[in-house]
């Protein structure tokens, strides 16, 4: 998800809507963002694939469908148009991983792993770490070199 990977063994692809209270949504059927924003009218529905360190937080059209598979959040409305700090992005995503794991199933939401810690970040999450069974990099970026050598014999 530019914030994160989410996988499931279910055969169901579910547009996911993580709300502020760290509760999961999931819709199995197209659902307009009007029809969400009805029953939560004081916050805004964003796309967890357009949400990047240090840039601003944007709404999803109201008029927009709800595209399954892909993850979203409820945010106050007082974050819209707000940079969104590394350390909010790691709450959110920590946030969506909690979620999704008391939802039952075998579900994960995790970062993909950063290359090499000379590449340049592009600001998404899904560039910078792991969470979860890969390890915690809190948004830094680590050069992991194996240090093998060889054993005579």
């Amino acid at each position: 998800m530019g914030i994160c990977s989410s996988c499931d063994s279910t055969a169901v692809a579910t547009a996911k809507l993580i709300l502020p209270d760290g509760s999961l949504q999931e819709f199995s059927y197209p659902v307009k963002v009007s029809y969400v924003l009805q029953k939560h009218p004081s916050n805004f529905i964003c796309n967890s694939d357009e949400m990047e360190f240090d840039d601003v937080v944007s709404a999803v059209n109201e008029e927009e469908v709800l595209q399954l598979g892909q993850l979203y959040f409820a945010l106050p409305v007082s974050r819209l148009r707000r940079r969104l700090k590394p350390e909010e992005m790691a709450a959110l995503a920590v946030k969506a991983s909690s979620a999704l794991a008391k939802s039952g199933g075998d579900k994960c939401i995790y970062f993909t792993p950063a290359c090499s810690s000379s590449a340049k970040s592009s600001g998404r999450v899904s560039d910078v770490g792991s969470v979860g069974s890969r390890g915690r990099s809190g948004g830094r970026r680590r050069n992991f070199t194996a240090m093998l050598s060889a054993i005579p014999e």
